[in-house]
């Protein structure tokens, strides 16, 4: 097993789960255990401070809250890009990591420079990342902090699949539905 945590996992086109279709998941963590991550590329129509009043103060005015995966979708989560990456609960890449459930946020904006709130995640059991992965269902790509923050989260899927190069290019201009084409 190979670990691909802090690595995208960009779906190919054969994964046809609709809870994984076309996403971008950030790893935060895979071990023999199994593994869980957090889908980039899809935002929910609920504003933060509307539906997570008490994050309110560490958001951008009209962020939205993204859909993390389908494990746990009551459960908030916050990544942020930490000036001091030591106060995170768990980093993640670089100096993004996890938000700490304990603690007041406002307190902890100042050491914040960009956030992303999450409900739910995504998680693998045992083995069962790596069986997906053997068999083509993901495709890993290196991240970057700014994948995390993606402005425009609709072409991440397509940005990471250029980045990545050669075949993978021409599956970022591959139609949803090919048969269109």
């Amino acid at each position: 097993m190979m670990s691909s945590r802090g690595k995208l996992l960009i779906a190919s086109p054969a994964l046809i789960d609709p809870n994984f279709a076309r996403s971008v998941v950030l790893m935060a963590e895979h071990t023999g255990d199994g593994a869980m991550g957090l889908v980039l590329n899809r935002p929910s129509d609920a504003e933060v401070a509307v539906a997570v009043g008490e994050l309110g103060g560490i958001v951008a005015p009209g962020d939205l809250v993204y859909d993390g995966g389908p494990v746990q979708t009551s459960a908030v989560m916050v990544l942020a890009e930490f000036n001091d990456p030591s106060s995170s609960a768990a980093v993640v890449l670089g100096d993004v990591g996890f938000l700490p459930s304990h603690g007041d946020p406002e307190v902890l904006a100042d050491g914040l420079r960009r956030t992303r709130v999450f409900a739910g995640h995504s998680g693998w059991g045992p083995g069962q990342l790596d069986a997906e992965l053997e068999e083509g269902s993901w495709i890993v790509v290196e991240a970057r902090i700014d994948d995390v923050f993606a402005p425009d989260p609709d072409e991440l899927w397509g940005e990471a699949l250029q980045r990545k190069g050669g075949a993978f290019a021409l599956l970022a201009r591959m139609p949803v539905d090919p048969s269109v084409n």
